[in-house]
């Protein structure tokens, strides 16, 4: 009898050291999207905007391969993130933005507006080929601070921001972009939240400058936009023309409080290599 046992067992032993591990799968691992966008036409450039909230979601998971999820099916060429924890005790230590980037195969600039929760939280940059050069410039902010993270490319550059929530602070914020802006002579696309509805002082000042090219759907709350704060400009100047071949607020109402906003550019008198 105590034979049979000691087989049973030892038969019991092989099988569990044989047996393949089950790999634990993230949550959001499958997604059921009821949009999909096709890849961008050659010559095209998609610009993606998106305030992630950290990737925390309506439902209340935080799930960072939803958010990628999301922005592979948009197949963006640059995107602009907002509200990116960056190895935070909230987030357990992880880096969002490295986290999304390489669930979305992209390269990532990071700029931290604020050290929070022992790391730091701020807004970043994915794009589909590695930038020539990033920046950060701190912009003002009363009730958090605030920035500008800049990556430049061949032939354009992403200007990405989350603005105040003074409009004091947002109208100060203008004028500084507006000055950076003078550095390049290549198109400058300006992409984020920016906290101001269009017929606000800081969108009409804002238009002295720039084309916006989203337009002014509703951006803000996803589970029913009823606000435009999410927008993405093109500099005005230099004889520098913004062909908007689409535009589109993406109905996706769970993975975080805002919709991602995206368009699709085709940029003319383009001085490659030039600043």
């Amino acid at each position: 009898m105590k034979t049979i046992k000691f087989v049973i067992i030892l038969i019991i032993i092989i099988l569990v050291m044989n047996a393949k591990p089950t790999e634990a799968q993230p949550a959001g691992h499958v997604l059921n999207l009821s949009y999909q966008y096709e890849k961008p036409a050659d010559g095209v450039v998609r610009v993606l905007s998106y305030n992630v909230r950290n990737c925390l979601g309506m439902d209340g998971k935080t799930d960072y391969i939803r958010v990628s999820s999301i922005i592979r099916s948009i197949h963006p060429n640059i995107v602009a993130l907002q509200e990116l924890d960056s190895a935070t005790t909230r987030s357990n230590g992880t880096d969002v933005l490295k986290a999304l980037a390489e669930n979305s195969g992209m390269y990532s600039v990071y700029g931290a507006s604020i050290p929070y929760r022992g790391g730091k939280y701020g807004i970043g940059i994915l794009s589909s080929e590695k930038p020539l050069k990033s920046s950060f410039l701190p912009l003002p902010g009363r009730e958090e601070k605030r920035g500008l993270l800049i990556a430049e490319f061949p032939n354009y550059v992403l200007f990405c921001s989350h603005f105040s929530l003074t409009e004091a602070d947002r109208l100060t914020s203008v004028q500084m972009i507006d000055q950076k802006a003078k550095d390049y002579r290549k198109p400058v696309i300006f992409a984020g939240d920016l906290n101001s509805k269009p017929e606000s002082d800081v969108i009409n000042t804002l238009s002295n400058s720039w084309i916006n090219l989203s337009g002014t759907s509703p951006t803000f709350p996803s589970t029913g936009p009823k606000e435009c704060i999410d927008y993405i400009f093109g500099l005005n100047c230099c004889n520098l023309t913004y062909h908007v071949a689409k535009r589109m607020v993406v109905p996706e109402a769970v993975a975080s409080d805002h919709c991602p906003l995206f368009v699709d550019l085709k940029l003319s008198n383009i001085a490659p290599h030039a600043k």
